[in-house]
């Protein structure tokens, strides 16, 4: 085989790998200069998490994704109320673990029966009182992003998990979880 051809081939390989991986509907509005610095806050008013870094006495804002949180509103009581925890004042929750979820499955009680349900990834979240709650995507639920249609984990699209593992997510991170009657934190004004 020619030189021209192993080209060809190779170019022709990564246009169809940039094709297969879907661009992430993150909103970005800057690089981050140091992903240890970044937090996470999540607004069950706005249906969105953010990613913020800090940097220097500044918090600036680096990205958006829109989620899919729990179906009823309110803060989490106990296990099985369809409600997502919220971060008490001064406590934010944190990531405890990030775990490759592609192949884990899930009943959502609807007829469909046990279906992959999490992404490629969960980042665990440590939620004093309640277990089991993470960050993770949302295999075969990808239209109830953005909305309200999850058992009180935060649920991403597929490629946005993927991107927010990749670009920012570390074990550690803080996680703020906002109650729907809050408004806007003092660095997001």
């Amino acid at each position: 085989m020619e030189k021209k051809s192993f080209c060809k081939l190779g170019l022709i390989a990564a246009l169809c790998l940039l094709l297969a991986i879907p661009a992430s509907s993150a909103t970005v509005f800057r690089k981050v200069l140091n992903p240890r610095q970044c937090f996470i806050v999540v607004s069950k008013k706005q249906l969105h998490l953010s990613v913020y870094e800090v940097v220097g006495s500044d918090t600036l804002l680096t990205a958006r994704y829109p989620v899919c949180l729990s179906k009823n509103k309110g803060n989490k009581q106990r296990n099985g109320d369809m409600r997502t925890p919220e971060s008490p004042k001064g406590k934010p929750f944190s990531i405890t673990q990030i775990q490759d979820a592609s192949a884990w499955v899930h009943d959502f009680h609807d007829g469909r029966g046990s279906i992959k349900a999490y992404g490629h990834w969960f980042l665990r979240l440590l939620t004093p009182g309640h277990s089991g709650i993470g960050i993770h995507g949302s295999t075969n639920n990808e239209k109830t992003v953005p909305g309200r249609a999850s058992e009180g984990c935060i649920r991403l699209l597929d490629k946005d998990i993927i991107d927010l593992k990749e670009r920012y997510a570390f074990v550690g991170m803080k996680v703020i979880i906002q109650p729907e009657e809050e408004g806007p934190l003092p660095f997001e004004k």
